[in-house]
């Protein structure tokens, strides 16, 4: 069962289109997994990897893509976990998050607007995030995704060491959605409930494309 969470935003950011972006929680390591962090050039943060839609293209595949360049691996896609949403250029962005397996060693460099990565234990990697709200996204989301990742071994031990029948997995419960606060000035609106709802619609949407 998600997790339930009150929706605040600023006055500054009400009456604007959201901006849509995508990331993931990346794994890597099988007995300890790992979670990746990447480190911003400017802004010299420690954030989760992710970044913005291009023109009709779908969360899961921007996901996908903006993970690579930030990370430097491929990686294979999981389950959804959840969605963040903050204030970020005078308007909201929101955010979609998948569970994540690097694959193999880094394939490509990092992008210039990164400048590195690092693969934390999960309690480290919360510590490590500048940004309050990622902080909160991935106390939530972590467990889940390292949860899942458990399970998944389990299954593939059973698999190979029984009789050969993969049962199915669970998908882990998603963290729903986790919306940041502006600690100087909150309050619950309308446009943040239409906002919730049109976040259901595209995450179905997204479901249902991924199905």
């Amino acid at each position: 069962m998600g997790i339930r969470h009150r929706f605040y935003m600023t006055d500054s950011a009400k009456g604007h289109p959201p901006i849509l972006a995508a990331g993931g929680i990346v794994l890597r390591g099988k007995s300890r997994p790992r979670i990746a962090i990447v480190r911003l050039r400017r802004e010299k943060a420690w954030v989760l990897p992710k970044g913005k839609l291009m023109p009709r293209e779908h969360p899961r595949d921007a996901a996908k893509r903006e993970v690579l360049e930030e990370t430097g691996y491929r990686v294979s896609v999981h389950e959804f976990l959840g969605s963040m949403s903050y204030a970020a250029e005078g308007k909201i962005k929101i955010v979609q998050f998948w569970l994540m397996r690097a694959i193999g060693s880094p394939a490509r460099e990092l992008m210039d607007d990164v400048k590195a990565v690092k693969w934390l234990p999960l309690r480290q990697a919360i510590a490590m995030l500048n940004r309050p709200h990622e902080k909160v996204f991935l106390t939530h989301a972590g467990p889940i995704a390292l949860d899942y990742a458990k399970r998944s071994r389990r299954t593939h031990a059973r698999s190979v060491f029984g009789n050969g029948r993969r049962s199915r997995k669970a998908a882990p419960p998603s963290v729903e959605h986790v919306i940041a606060l502006d600690y100087e000035k909150t309050r619950p609106n309308a446009f943040a409930k239409a906002l919730a709802n049109w976040r259901a619609r595209a995450v179905q949407s997204s479901a249902r494309k991924a199905s």
